[in-house]
């Protein structure tokens, strides 16, 4: 399956979830829901991925995260915030630097309309 393919799945899915739970829950319940329901369909999700940052040759576990990594290919973070900030965007660019990933979803689920919370980013390596 190529990136595309992933992310479809993954909009398709969180779409499907924003619908039966709506807004207004803690970001964690959220990333869970999704994972079970990706899992569901067949993909490969991994939660919490540890991503160390390298400084001068020197691996740092600094503690960032990636909330879902689906299939090794696409890096999804999740936001249950009342408006997402730049610092969110650039928090997922980071993300798919460091792991070396071409695509990423950025998620609000706090949003009314979940289209609106919904951003694709791309890692121009």
């Amino acid at each position: 399956m190529t990136e595309n393919e992933i992310a479809q799945i993954v909009v398709d899915t969180a779409f499907h979830l924003h619908k039966a739970i709506g807004p207004g829950l803690l970001e964690s319940a959220y990333e869970h829901a999704l994972k079970y329901d990706l899992e569901e369909r067949g993909l490969n999700v991994q939660s919490q991925v540890a991503m160390p940052f390298e400084y001068k040759g020197v691996k740092l576990d600094v503690g960032y995260r990636i909330d879902l990594l689906v299939e090794d290919k696409l890096v999804v973070e999740i936001k249950s915030v009342e408006q997402l900030a730049p610092v969110h965007f650039a928090q997922t660019l980071t993300y798919l630097r460091l792991s070396d990933i071409k695509l990423g979803l950025l998620i609000n689920f706090n949003s009314k309309l979940l289209k609106d919370g919904m951003h694709r980013l791309v890692n121009g390596l």
